[in-house]
């Protein structure tokens, strides 16, 4: 059989009896199917908008990008050099920040080239590995969270082991078992994605790349990555979650139980700041990943993503620095120091 059908019609724009005709070749759907490639390249779509909005938004993301390097590098380095910020709260809250600036790095300056220039261009190796780094930092964030759920939870519920629990052996190994888990099971997805065969188009209608949209561009089936993306939701996003949720009811039903509401309030204002990025962002990847997407424009999925990729690691250092006093007191004595 052909690959295609040709047939031809008299071109009824010429006058008889000069009418000519226009032939033309009917590609069957099926020899196009046999006849699958593979993409090697893709081309983010990006934000089809009008060039001041492009401006506005470039402007916006990289005012966001350099304020989330300056704003987690200060406090990496107030913690590092401040011996009163020398705790197991702090030594988390130093990771997260790390953890915030490599993934707004992996997303960010894409995003800006993108906004730029039309049909910005990426390797399919290159797309894989933006993912896998991807992946693996939003998962090692999920458990590094709950990591600090549980530190609080020991200095609260559990005062007088909590030194003797909580020591810098246990600190290192519960980042570097978080780590470790987010990579695998990162890898697992990325694997997955290699797996797959891309053969029509190669526009990626988002920012970065990221499953979903690599799922919709493929051309074979896609269900063994869509089963086990539900399937790893479990232990990325679900079981840490509860982890959270389980380690603050234990914590409020102990603060309860303090007489004064001032001491209460004292309690509970250490733990203030971590809730708040807690359900920031478990709520908006929960949104993502978990929600179904039918009906949703792909405006508003491309929006939530920006807020745990570029908004959450720039709100970080605020709400930990504006909400939490010992940081407040380092800044001003630095302020201070420099100003003498």
């Amino acid at each position: 059989m052909k690959p295609f059908t040709r047939f031809c019609v008299l071109d009824s724009d010429f006058p008889p009896p000069a009418k000519k005709k226009k032939c033309f070749n009917l590609i069957h759907l099926d020899s196009m199917a046999s006849h699958r490639g593979n993409v090697t390249t893709f081309f983010f779509l990006g934000f089809s908008s009008t060039a001041v909005y492009n401006l506005l938004l470039f402007t916006l993301v990289l005012i966001i990008y350099i304020g989330t390097i300056c704003g987690n590098f200060m406090i990496i380095m107030l913690i590092y050099y401040s011996k009163t910020l020398h705790s197991p709260m702090y030594f988390f809250l130093s990771q997260l920040s790390i953890s915030d600036i490599l993934l707004i790095t992996d997303i960010a300056p894409n995003m800006l080239n993108i906004i730029l220039h039309e049909r910005t261009s990426i390797s399919f190796s290159g797309c894989i590995t933006q993912y896998y780094v991807f992946g693996s930092i939003e998962g090692f964030e999920c458990y590094l969270l709950t990591v600090m759920a549980y530190d609080r939870y020991l200095a609260i519920c559990s005062p007088l082991h909590y030194v003797s629990i909580m020591n810098q052996s246990l600190c290192i190994k519960l980042v570097l078992i978080s780590w470790l888990l987010g990579c695998s099971l990162a890898f697992i997805l990325a694997l997955g994605i290699c797996q797959l065969e891309f053969c029509g188009s190669n526009g990626i209608d988002y920012f970065y790349c990221d499953l979903n949209p690599l799922v919709e561009l493929s051309c074979s089936d896609t269900s063994r990555v869509q089963i086990e993306e539900t399937l790893l939701c479990v232990p990325v996003l679900v079981l840490p979650f509860l982890g959270v949720i389980v380690s603050y009811t234990c914590i409020v039903l102990t603060l309860v139980k303090i007489p004064s509401f001032s001491g209460r309030l004292k309690s509970f204002s250490t733990c203030s700041s971590h809730l708040t990025v807690v359900f920031m962002f478990y709520g908006t990847l929960i949104t993502a990943y978990l929600i179904p997407k039918q009906g949703q424009s792909q405006m508003i999925s491309k929006m939530m993503s920006m807020l745990y990729t570029v908004f959450t690691p720039f709100i970080n250092p605020f709400i930990y620095s504006l909400r939490n006093k010992d940081i407040k007191n380092i800044v001003k004595n630095v302020v201070q120091w420099t100003k003498n």
